[in-house]
Parts: C-alpha cells; structure tokens; sequence
C-alpha cells in the first residue's frame, strides 16, 4: 500500500508535458486507449404493435466538414463528446468522421447545432 501511495505522489507532480508523455507510452505498450468512450444512447425496445416503430430512434452524427473555425469545432467535439484534445483535433482532421455513434434524436440535433454553431458541416445519419 505504501509503494501504491508513493506512486500516485509522483504522478500528481508530473508536468502535463510528462503526464501526455506517460499516456501516449502506456498507449503503446498496453494497447489500449486512455480516451474515455462516447456514451450511448440505448433505444427502447419495438415491439412492431404501433406506428411509432417504423420512426428512426438512433442516429449518427457524421462531421462533413470542419470549415474556417476548426479550434471553434474542436472544442465543440470536446463539449459534446469526452475526448481529450488530441482525439478531437484527429476526429476533425478525419474526413466522414462520426462524432456520435447510435445516439438519441435529440443528443443528435443538441450535438449538430453545437456543431454548426462552430462553423462545421454536419449530417444525421
């Protein structure tokens, strides 16, 4: 417990420089990820008895084009989504890129317009 204890006091005086550092290192060796996932969305079952079923539930937000404001955009990826800085600008650079996955009609469009506001061009899909 004592040598955990040590450990977490070295880490919280890491420089972000160093901390971005470690991540990226721990990427590669471990394979792994340190961007938290998107969360989704789940739709309610349909079980065919109304009208209401043939209605789209979930939808994709795909990022057609980033425009002039591509910092504006990034942060609004950063907003809606949990991806670190890094991720965000990669997913802005990324042509098609889809922002949100399987996500309700409403985070959808909230998602869209805070998109648009940055000077992006957005699709539901």
């Amino acid at each position: 417990m004592a040598e955990l204890k040590k450990l977490a006091d070295q880490l919280g005086k890491l420089t972000v420089l160093e901390a971005a550092e470690l991540t990226k290192m721990l990427e590669e060796e471990w394979g792994v990820s340190a961007a938290a996932p998107v969360a989704v969305a789940a739709a309610p079952a349909a079980d065919g008895a109304d009208g209401a079923a043939d209605e789209k539930t979930e939808f994709d937000v795909v990022l057609k084009d980033v425009g002039p404001k591509k910092i504006d955009v990034i942060k609004a990826i950063r907003q809606i989504t949990t991806l670190g800085l890094k991720d965000a600008k990669d997913l802005a650079e990324t042509p098609e890129a889809k922002v949100m996955e399987g996500t309700g009609k409403e985070a959808a469009q909230d998602a869209k317009s805070k998109l648009e506001a940055a000077g992006a061009t957005v699709d539901l899909v």
